[in-house]
């Protein structure tokens, strides 16, 4: 097994645009083929577009594009600057009447980052499409990684600044990538040795402490901590894509394996402030156990959170892990 660029995994394009005063933005993948994909949702409180279209028991055959961005629920507009990119060219689902483009699209809660009443909107997510590359991706804050943070259970005032990363390796013939905006009200874990690296920050704000410490330290307490300190603003979404060739049902299955892979880089996770969305796309036609490439999966996510946390920069008052030197 070998690292590899994530877009050599290949069947895609990807696209970012963002506003770097306003801190959001969007990510947007967009597939050579109708890709067939399943998405698995753990988080309590995800904002989404479209994910039925995913159910295996759904006619849709699979997705055009998918769009990941912040703007938490208000972000959802920017799919349709998708949907008119793609139709412009011809790309959909043939209705007879013109092609419909099948697009999903997860969100983050980013609005307490920079100016609130900014989203991304369909306009954004064109730019994204039109500057969609096969050899260029930029990580860290850019695109829908632009106002991601971490380390929130204490407040604002002690979490740190994101991004969005990505990874990706290749076994033999099967290529498998990770794309993620992270963006979770816990700690960022390294996946090789253990070591925290980013997430709630000390009382002097120059180290790093235990969100799962502090979480276990008040679980005696009635009053709910996440209302109570105002954390239910978070979701980490993120895509697997893979060049094996799956159906809906085993890509789904592979979406759920690879939140193996946020339960080992963040902790806690899952929780009702977070929305966690993994989508699993297939671009390819290799055969390939999807057992295996799950495992890989779980594996690649991980990795790419670290990269998301270790390309991200200070900014909005909040530190990165490079300026607090955890990384």
């Amino acid at each position: 097994m070998q690292q590899i660029d994530f877009l050599q995994v290949g069947g895609f394009r990807v696209g970012q645009a963002e506003d770097a005063q306003a801190g959001t933005g969007v990510t947007v993948l967009l597939f050579d083929e109708c890709a067939p994909s399943g998405v698995d949702i753990r988080g309590g409180g995800p904002a989404s577009r479209e994910t039925p279209l995913l159910a295996p028991v759904a006619d849709a055959a699979g997705l055009h594009a998918l769009v990941l961005s912040g703007g938490s629920a208000f972000g959802l507009d920017a799919a349709g600057g998708v949907m008119r990119f793609l139709e412009e060219r011809g790309i959909g689902f043939d209705t007879g009447i013109t092609p419909v483009p099948l697009v999903a699209q997860s969100c983050i809660f980013d609005l307490g980052i920079g100016d609130k009443t900014v989203r991304p909107d369909g306009a954004m997510a064109y730019r994204a499409c039109e500057n969609a590359s096969r050899t260029v991706l930029k990580q860290g804050c850019v695109g829908g990684g632009m106002g991601a943070t971490v380390g929130k259970f204490c407040g604002a005032p002690y979490a740190m600044k994101s991004g969005i990363g990505a990874y990706a390796v290749q076994a033999g013939a099967i290529r498998v990538g990770a794309i993620v905006v992270v963006n979770a009200l816990g700690d960022i874990f390294d996946v090789d040795t253990g070591r925290q690296i980013a997430g709630l920050r000390t009382e002097d704000g120059r180290g790093l402490r235990s969100t799962e410490q502090q979480m276990y330290a008040g679980i005696e307490t009635v009053r709910n901590p996440f209302s109570a300190n105002k954390t239910a603003a978070n979701t980490t979404i993120g895509a697997v894509v893979t060049n094996a060739a799956f159906s809906k049902a085993e890509l789904t299955r592979v979406a759920s394996m690879a939140h193996n892979g946020f339960a080992r880089a963040i902790r806690p996770v899952h929780t009702t402030a977070d929305g966690d969305s993994i989508y699993a796309c297939s671009v390819g036609h290799e055969k390939a156990d999807f057992n295996a490439v799950g495992t890989l999966a779980a594996y690649v996510m991980a990795k790419a959170i670290g990269c998301g946390v270790r390309a991200a920069r200070d900014g909005f008052g909040l530190p990165c892990a490079s300026t607090l030197g955890t990384v």
